[in-house]
């Protein structure tokens, strides 16, 4: 009986410590942030702003703008839009989409498999200027 318990603690314990770090391959942790949760997904980091679609858009715009990035391509259409530029040297995608009335989520991906540090570096940047409007 003993034996068997143990075996079940054993099983229990491998399934968690497997859960957990299945979240952590796929980047799935999320970081807690002033704006709401910011979500790494995949090389893309994802968060919503409680901000008007418009007010989000510039504040992405401004960012790029005081991050020097070049090769700027904004693409805006009603509800989303996308902004394409270098900054540092890397390819930059923003991702801004309309998702209700003040919510919008804006993805950030720096690279080609994405680069945590500077995406969220780009995030704080746009945080900061919707800060200050």
């Amino acid at each position: 009986m003993l034996k068997a318990k143990g075996w079940i603690v054993f099983l229990l314990m491998g399934a968690l410590l497997i859960s957990g770090c299945t979240a952590a391959l796929i980047g799935g942790a999320a970081v807690g942030a002033g704006s709401g949760t910011y979500f790494y997904i995949k090389g893309e980091m994802k968060t919503d702003y409680y901000h008007a679609f418009d007010t989000t858009w510039n504040a992405c715009q401004k960012a790029v703008a005081d991050m020097r990035g070049l090769d700027v391509l904004p693409e805006k259409e009603i509800g989303k839009g996308k902004i394409s530029a270098v900054i540092n040297d890397e390819n930059v995608k923003i991702s801004v989409d309309y998702k209700a009335k003040n919510v919008t989520t804006v993805s950030i991906r720096v690279g080609l498999i994405g680069n945590k540090l500077s995406s969220q570096l780009i995030h704080d940047k746009i945080g900061d200027n919707l800060l200050r409007r």
